[in-house]
């Protein structure tokens, strides 16, 4: 092989896009939670060979990471809105509201992808397992730190427990993920999201505020 030839095959650039691959294996761990998902399902779903999927990716848990971290980023606008909402009832209906239509559209995978695939870890994948966890005490610590805000707002009784409503809200969400995921509708889970949002709003009216 001479100079020209060997340096044509240096550096040669890759002949898929990683952002695009990326999203195809989201759509997989999305579907079916990260042990559902064979390295021979994403490779296919990506359209490249395992040796492209470790030299871009890395090995199959860093895939996933990754593709959460672009779940987070592309899925989360309605999460983001919830939070900047100016009142706790708005930002109770935006988040509850938002997630019935985020987890039933029809152009992605039902429930969310971080609920599915904590679910279906075993202790085999106790990384993952750990991993998901953070993420979503992080969003636990979000809502305390919301409805801390609203307290001193006046927004909601001093009594609450935020902690508690933040448990309930973020039970809500699961529930909802699940339903999704066996089939609920858009409208199935809106009539579940307004019983909560009227549930909550009652116990913040009450004088005793018994949110505990």
């Amino acid at each position: 092989m001479n100079a020209e030839s060997k340096s044509a095959c240096v550096g040669r650039p890759r002949s898929f896009d990683p952002e695009i691959a990326l999203e195809q294996a989201l759509e997989v761990f999305w579907r079916n939670g990260y042990e559902g998902a064979s390295l021979a399902e994403l490779t296919k779903a990506m359209g490249i060979k395992k040796p492209s999927m470790y030299a871009t990716f890395g090995n199959k848990e860093q895939l996933f990471l990754k593709a959460l971290d672009l779940y987070h980023e592309r899925e989360g606008a309605w999460y983001k809105e919830a939070y900047a909402k100016e009142t706790f009832a708005e930002f109770v209906e935006a988040l509850l509201y938002g997630a019935a239509e985020s987890y039933t559209a029809c152009d992605k995978p039902h429930g969310c992808a971080l609920v599915k695939s904590t679910l279906s870890c075993s202790e085999a994948s106790e990384s993952i397992k750990e991993a998901l966890m953070a993420r979503c005490n992080q969003s636990d610590v979000e809502t305390v730190e919301r409805i801390k805000l609203a307290q001193q707002q006046g927004d909601v009784c001093p009594e609450a427990n935020p902690e508690a409503l933040a448990r309930f809200i973020g039970t809500m969400l699961h529930g909802m993920s699940s339903q999704a995921s066996q089939g609920a509708s858009y409208e199935e889970l809106k009539e579940v999201a307004s019983v909560a949002v009227f549930c909550i709003a009652a116990a913040n009216r009450q004088p005793s505020c018994t949110m505990e």
